[in-house]
């Protein structure tokens, strides 16, 4: 391959909010792994010289300029550096199933979903890579006046491109049948006696991992991944395709049906469907979860449940930055920013969107919740991000974990964000009236 391989982000990441706050779009989940990731693989294997390396120089990502320094720590890739040699620039909010052709005689071109649809990648010569930045891709008025004029190719069939929340989550079955190859198939930790594995030839069970009797993983219709150190208690049942991350423990009696992507160190319990965590998360009770993404540590207490289907069977509407959006889709459940919190018995309805570092403990909670927002079910208050921090490295510090200064700096700065993109004046005046 001779050119060199950007994966940027665009002004789409407010429609993935709020999952975004504190992660850059490549970083979401799409199956068995994240979007970034995916990327990096394809670029590896069109290499020829590629090597078990993710971190190969070939490879950098542009993203939000807040976002920066928290993703170089994270990612380990060169982050929004500057480049002048011919780049091919691949979306970050696509999961890509190979990489569009190019040619060293190249010019530059665009590649769009379809002749005329969203901007999914942009094969740049020296001169547009110079004209280039992660700035300039975040700002769509820059970007198109940039790119105005150049040839467009369609490259459908090598990317979907993803535009809403709720598009990661029923994509996720799909994607999962899709990454399994059978030479991943076997037993590498320890099923003990009595527990029942249907379909062994499309499990997989890492190594340090801990299946107990009367545990059965039912992989007839679609794979199972099991990590490495994963403990799976008595009596749960696990039907693929299903992805558990390393560390993670699904508790006695739990069911995870299939569809859904369990990030690391994540504990499961109860029922949950069709889901992405993205990790460092807790749902270890009864209570049902079902067409949702929750975010990193997040804490769902007992008993809570999501719907995930209105009682008309409609189109479910998902208030996205507090502004309602027709998701065309009649299952969707809940979507849950990280750091978030939600107290025993807590409802959420159809469509419900939580954001970053919120606390519901009313009976039921709106379709919507601010980001830094208290609910106890008699007020709504502000939730003082240095507050909302020291409970953060609390949580954190019981998985043995620490936020980078850079991350603290993101985490604050979250706050004034919020303010200046969600919209709820409901809420607004409720909070003002308690303040």
């Amino acid at each position: 391959m001779a050119h060199r391989v950007i994966v940027y982000e665009d002004w789409g990441w407010e429609w993935l909010l709020p999952l975004v706050y504190f992660r850059a779009t490549f970083q979401l989940w799409s199956g068995s792994t994240d979007l970034l990731t995916r990327a990096k693989r394809l670029v590896q294997a069109s290499t020829e010289d590629a090597v078990d390396n993710l971190a190969e120089p070939g490879v950098a990502v542009w993203c939000r300029p807040g976002l920066a320094q928290v993703v170089a720590e994270q990612t380990r890739l060169p982050t929004n550096q500057p480049v002048t040699e011919p780049t091919l620039f691949l979306n970050g909010r696509g999961a890509w199933r190979s990489l569009p052709p190019t040619d060293p005689q190249d010019k530059s071109w665009v590649g769009t979903i379809g002749p005329q649809g969203p901007l999914a990648c942009v094969y740049a010569d020296r001169t547009l890579a110079a004209r280039l930045s992660s700035e300039v891709l975040v700002d769509k008025i820059r970007c198109q006046t940039l790119l105005h004029g150049l040839p467009h190719r369609d490259v459908t069939n090598h990317v979907h491109l993803f535009e809403w929340p709720w598009q990661l989550v029923n994509a996720n079955h799909d994607q999962l049948i899709a990454d399994w190859h059978d030479d991943w198939a076997g037993i590498a930790g320890i099923a003990h006696q009595g527990c029942h594995l249907i379909n062994p030839g499309a499990i997989h069970v890492g190594w340090g991992a801990k299946i107990k009797p009367c545990v059965v993983i039912d992989a007839e219709d679609g794979p199972v991944w099991i990590g490495e150190n994963v403990t799976v208690f008595p009596h749960s049942y696990i039907r693929g395709p299903v992805y558990i991350g390393d560390g993670s423990l699904i508790q006695p009696g739990a069911v995870v049906q299939e569809g859904t992507t369990i990030g690391p160190r994540s504990k499961i319990g109860g029922e949950i469907e069709n889901s992405i965590i993205q990790g460092y998360s807790n749902k270890q009770h009864d209570g049902f979860l079902g067409h949702s993404y929750i975010g990193s540590w997040v804490n769902l207490a007992a008993d809570c449940i999501n719907s995930d289907l209105k009682n008309t069977y409609g189109n479910v509407r998902v208030p996205i930055n507090g502004r309602d959006v027709d998701s065309n889709e009649m299952f969707i459940g809940m979507f849950m920013g990280d750091y978030s919190k939600a107290g025993i018995n807590v409802s959420f309805p159809t469509g419900a969107v939580i954001g970053f570092c919120s606390n519901v403990f009313a009976p039921r909670s709106p379709k919507f919740v601010p980001s830094f927002c208290w609910m106890d079910g008699e007020s709504v208050q502000n939730f003082d991000e240095q507050r909302g921090l020291a409970t953060a490295r609390k949580v954190m510090a019981r998985r043995q974990c620490t936020m980078t200064t850079a991350e603290e700096r993101v985490f604050l700065a979250v706050r004034d964000l919020a303010q200046s993109i969600e919209e709820h004046p409901g809420l607004s005046e409720m909070m003002q009236a308690s303040s």
